[in-house]
């Protein structure tokens, strides 16, 4: 399917978030320019149409009037008498003659300036069109490059940071489990030692 200007107004694009990318507020701009330009480009190409079609409806008149000229010297003839104007209508005819020949040729002519404009006009439409969308798409591309390279950078970064943090999630998790190892130990020597003083003072009480 032929892309137009309105497929590039309409495309959504899928946000991505924690991710470094372009600023989409400039990403819209570009793409608008490149619309806005498409759009003179294809309203060119209507216009250059529409002048090739005139250049052929003049051809075609050029073409109907050489058509009457060429039924003028029958009716001519026609009217005048076999006897009398047998001269005169000899040079009727020849300068009918002339007058076809002249009025073909500057059809001729005509028909072969606009068939050369035309040509041209929608050459020159055609590569500027090309150009065009041959520049859009190249700016497009660039674009897609850039941010695919970002986002791969970006998940490599996630990716280091996270590995980080889980060797830091884990040295936590040991410093915890030995502190409360030692803690526990620290209690239990603590207790025992008020076992061990209140079983002495417990003797000396009863000697006493």
């Amino acid at each position: 399917m032929a892309l137009t200007p309105e497929d590039v107004v309409t495309k959504q694009f899928q946000h991505v978030r924690f991710k470094e990318g372009f600023d989409p507020d400039e990403v819209d701009d570009f793409l608008d320019e490149i619309v806005v330009e498409w759009r003179k480009t294809i309203a060119e190409n209507e216009e250059l149409k529409a002048r090739v079609a005139e250049l052929e409806s003049g051809a075609a008149a050029a073409a109907a009037a050489v058509a009457v000229v060429e039924t003028a010297p029958g009716a001519v003839v026609e009217e005048v008498p076999a006897p009398v104007a047998a001269a005169p209508a000899t040079g009727g005819a020849a300068a009918s003659a002339g007058i076809i020949e002249l009025a073909q040729r500057l059809h001729d002519e005509h028909v072969a300036e606009g068939q050369a404009q035309r040509d041209k006009l929608i050459s020159d439409a055609q590569a500027q069109r090309d150009n065009l969308i041959s520049d859009a798409q190249a700016q497009a591309a660039s674009i897609l490059a850039d941010a695919e390279a970002k986002s791969r950078d970006e998940i490599a970064r996630l990716d280091a940071e996270r590995a980080t943090l889980e060797t830091r999630i884990s040295e936590l998790r040991q410093f915890e489990r030995d502190y409360r190892s030692q803690l526990r130990g620290f209690i239990e020597e603590k207790l025992r030692d008020l076992d061990v003083a209140g079983a002495t003072s417990g003797s000396s009480v009863s000697a006493s």
